[in-house]
């Protein structure tokens, strides 16, 4: 029996290659690629000297340039037709309010895996997502790879 899911699926975005592994176990999920809304949040413009930025980006050109990039990161030719969407203001926050929106049945997200002092100074999308959102949550992370020292012969026996 095979699980398949029939309503929008939301994947927030962030050009990583854990939000590439986000979009292709969605793939997997959903009956047809045209379910699956692939989302990018751009953080709010600060100015740094008065005037500065305003001057020289908007808005609209920046979220034509990362539709753009959304597209060559994620080809209709490999992916088929998702939608791509940018949005500006807090990643977690959009991604639950996005998925409100659809009614999406799930959210799929990639984990960084940030631990530590990282984790608190950058935060966690996926663990922020994962309290707002009033739709399941799927976290998906890549496997890791472990290297095993076989320095004793005990070792070199256990693994062979």
């Amino acid at each position: 029996m095979s699980w398949t899911i029939s309503n929008p699926v939301v994947v927030p975005f962030d050009f990583s290659k854990h939000a590439i592994q986000a979009v292709e176990r969605a793939c997997q999920l959903v009956e047809a690629s045209s379910q699956i809304h692939v989302l990018h949040v751009l953080p709010y413009l600060t100015a740094t000297e008065p005037g500065v930025v305003w001057a020289t980006v908007d808005d609209a050109s920046r979220i034509k340039h990362a539709l753009e990039a959304l597209r060559e990161a994620l080809p209709e030719s490999k992916y088929g037709k998702i939608f791509l969407d940018v949005r500006i203001g807090d990643p977690g926050s959009v991604a639950a309010e996005r998925a409100e929106e659809l009614e999406a049945e799930l959210l799929v997200v990639g984990s960084h895996g940030r631990r530590g002092i990282t984790r608190m100074v950058l935060g966690s999308v996926a663990e922020r997502v994962v309290r707002l959102a009033h739709c399941p949550v799927l976290v998906v992370k890549l496997p890791t790879q472990v290297e095993l020292e076989t320095e004793t012969k005990s070792a070199q026996a256990a693994i062979a």
